[in-house]
């Protein structure tokens, strides 16, 4: 299991990290809404030993990244993804999310596409896809869902909505215990504000995108082949996986992701 054993301060927070050194392709990880960097076990081990450079870190309140003194937006998020790649001197990372960490990185990559050699997208929808009526009012309904959760049955709903096997839903149920319904529905909130319509937009950077065949969160299993379609690339659909596809099927997307930054152009 990967340590976040290095630290650095933030506007309020430690915010928390594991770097796997080398003189590698840099790649940093971002986990999802209510995870943390352990979703990305398998993939820093594999990708360390290949000569790559890895960065898994814990959002701001998620996971080892605390005490949090402030409220989590998208904005705030940005600005300490910026600040780790500052803090490591990190020369055009690639830049791996899932989910609301995929969102992130879309986000990071459409202000910022010079500053980044690729991006990864794992389980996450398309931040500047259209979305039709339905999607729009379903993304405004999600939060108030939550809110009438019981705060005890969040962690294990959550773990069987997104997690296939038995070990990556019993890590979900770990990683969602350690945060609370408020700050689970607030960092919610930010995910969706990181869904900005513009369809004419299309991803300056080489884009490798990854899901898996059970994901059935939001709309994820319908926005992805859209999103590869305007790109006019391929998505990776992994058999048998759930939302967290890094977890159900770790060894398949380490193999994806390999064979992704191995047709990088050195920077």
């Amino acid at each position: 299991m990967v340590m976040p054993s290095q630290e650095v301060r933030v506007d309020g927070c430690l915010l928390r990290y594991a770097d796997s050194g080398g003189e590698g392709t840099p790649i940093v990880f971002t986990h999802g809404a209510g995870a943390d960097h352990h979703m990305f076990d398998a993939q820093y081990d594999r990708l360390a030993m290949s000569g790559h450079r890895v960065v898994v870190w814990d959002m701001r309140g998620h996971g080892a990244s605390r005490p949090n003194g402030e409220s989590f937006t998208g904005e705030r998020a940005h600005q300490d993804l910026l600040a780790l790649i500052e803090h490591l001197r990190l020369f055009k990372p690639v830049l791996a999310g899932h989910s609301l960490g995929g969102n992130l990185s879309q986000a990071a990559v459409r202000r910022s596409p010079g500053s980044y050699r690729a991006l990864i997208v794992m389980g996450s929808t398309w931040n500047t896809g259209p979305l039709t009526a339905t999607e729009r009012f379903l993304l405004k309904l999600a939060a108030p869902s939550l809110a009438l959760v019981p705060e005890s049955r969040l962690p294990l709903l959550m773990a069987r909505a997104s997690a296939v096997t038995s070990a990556a839903r019993e890590d979900a149920v770990r990683a969602f215990a350690q945060m609370s319904k408020p700050r689970f529905i607030e960092v919610w909130k930010a995910t969706v504000g990181f869904v900005t319509p513009e369809p004419s937009y299309r991803t300056p950077l080489p884009l490798c995108l990854i899901r898996g065949s059970a994901d059935e969160t939001g709309n994820i299993a319908t926005a992805m082949p859209r999103w590869a379609a305007a790109e006019g690339i391929s998505e990776h659909v992994i058999p048998g996986a759930g939302h967290l596809v890094s977890q159900d099927a770790p060894e398949a997307v380490t193999a994806v992701i390999e064979r992704f930054v191995s047709t990088l152009p050195r920077v």
